[in-house]
């Protein structure tokens, strides 16, 4: 965005990345609280906004989109009843059986916790997956074998999160669902919707797929619109749900501009639905956005202003893009900050084909850029091929040093025949 305007950001903390984009800009980043709208409405107007992005879950949910539109700022991202179809998994899942059941996987929404052993009974014995209703940080659903051992660990779960409420007021409890994970990051302005690349998510902590699950380590996506796990009939399966969710939200007057993050299973019977996000989606955005050639800034604006439709279709670059993503030590459970990082100046000098984005940084008082969250980079590179954008991107990664740091060594190892996801 800032190759092609000024960028103005207001974030939860100084991100050094950020920061130094809009300073070369001429915009500029301001700190505060990104759910309060207010705040983040009287930013714009101080700085004349032509086009606000709202990008992160929580400011959705607590309708900064909203505070935006009323004062007349052009905004991306949906209202807070349209992002509803993130915050909210009991809507989602309704929604999704109305317009897709085909793709719905079988459901119990339980709100009492003596009703969850009567629920999980109703599976037969199938392996389940609990999910809080809330929004999580895409570590809240819990599977029946990476992470449950048993029934009695999953209504134990269940019980835990209806006793905390913090994520929710139901837990969701689901069939177990066994295929290769996809997601399509669909850009809307309500009616019109363009559809990118598939990409591959990569969720759990450690290699193989094993560990808790995070907000992600990895993506991929390659040349074309599918990956060689799934065939164009999954895509195509895919593309349509998006547009019907997409539709049914503006028939019910829910403003769904933006991004639609939609994650789905490929299996013999089709695509399953998991989730949807109503923003960009961390990191498989960041693949999909190192292949984009059309300017962002303009694809953004017709989003936000009803003008997809005489859009020119959008172009994209040959070849690959993996992430990898460092993150700091004890991540997801309670991340060390505060270290320093050291390295970056040389993936910027040495690797053309590759560059560090910031997520969990800040900077110190004399200028170092030291941990600040759980994810704290992660390492973009582009290639011919795939396995050529991967050596690039763990070329760079192996410039970067932070003490205590994990990252999996398997991203793109193999995408014709990735690890198998559950949920």
């Amino acid at each position: 965005m800032a190759e092609h305007s000024e960028l103005y950001a207001f974030a939860g903390h100084a991100n050094p990345s950020l920061l130094r984009y809009a300073d070369a800009s001429g915009g500029r980043l301001q700190t505060g609280d990104v759910c309060d709208a207010a705040a983040v409405a009287a930013f714009a107007r101080e700085h004349e906004i032509d086009l606000a992005m709202v990008s992160a879950d929580e400011p959705l949910q607590a309708g900064v989109v909203d505070a935006l539109l009323a004062q007349g700022t052009a905004a991306v991202g949906p209202t807070r009843d349209g992002a509803e179809i993130e915050w909210n998994k009991v809507f989602a899942r309704a929604l999704l059986l109305e317009v897709a059941p085909e793709a719905t996987p079988r459901l119990r929404v339980v709100q009492a916790p003596e009703r969850v052993d009567q629920a999980i009974a109703s599976f037969a014995g199938a392996p389940v997956v609990v999910k809080p209703s809330g929004l999580t940080g895409g570590k809240g659903v819990k599977v029946m074998g990476p992470h449950l051992a048993s029934h009695a660990d999953a209504a134990d779960y269940a019980r835990s999160l209806l006793a905390d409420r913090r994520h929710g007021d139901a837990v969701l409890i689901e069939e177990k669902i066994v295929g290769a994970e996809f997601t399509i990051q669909a850009i809307s302005d309500g009616s019109t919707v363009v559809f990118p690349p598939s990409t591959y998510d990569y969720p759990y902590r450690f290699d193989g797929d094993e560990g808790p699950g995070t907000g992600g380590m990895g993506s991929l996506t390659m040349p074309g619109p599918t990956l060689p796990f799934m065939s164009s009939a999954h895509y195509t399966q895919a593309c349509s749900i998006v547009q019907r969710v997409i539709e049914r939200l503006g028939a019910e007057g829910r403003r769904f501009t933006g991004v639609m993050n939609s994650g789905f299973f490929a299996t013999a019977d089709g695509v399953r639905v998991i989730e949807f996000n109503a923003r960009f989606g961390d990191p498989e955005t960041q693949v999909v956005l190192a292949r984009l050639k059309t300017p962002p800034a303009g694809l953004l604006r017709a989003a936000a202003t009803g003008q997809l439709a005489t859009f020119p279709e959008l172009r994209w670059s040959d070849g690959a893009a993996v992430t990898v993503v460092l993150a700091s030590f004890n991540y997801p459970d309670t991340p060390r900050t505060g270290d320093p990082i050291t390295g970056l100046a040389d993936v910027a000098e040495k690797d053309a084909h590759a560059y560090v984005l910031h997520a969990g940084t800040r900077l110190s008082p004399d200028g170092r850029v030291l941990s600040a969250g759980g994810r704290v980079l992660s390492i973009t590179a582009t290639g011919p091929t795939l396995p050529k954008a991967r050596d690039r991107a763990y070329r760079a990664l192996d410039r970067i040093a932070l003490d205590g740091a994990h990252h999996r060594t398997d991203i793109a190892a193999s995408a014709s025949a990735p690890p198998t996801h559950t949920g």
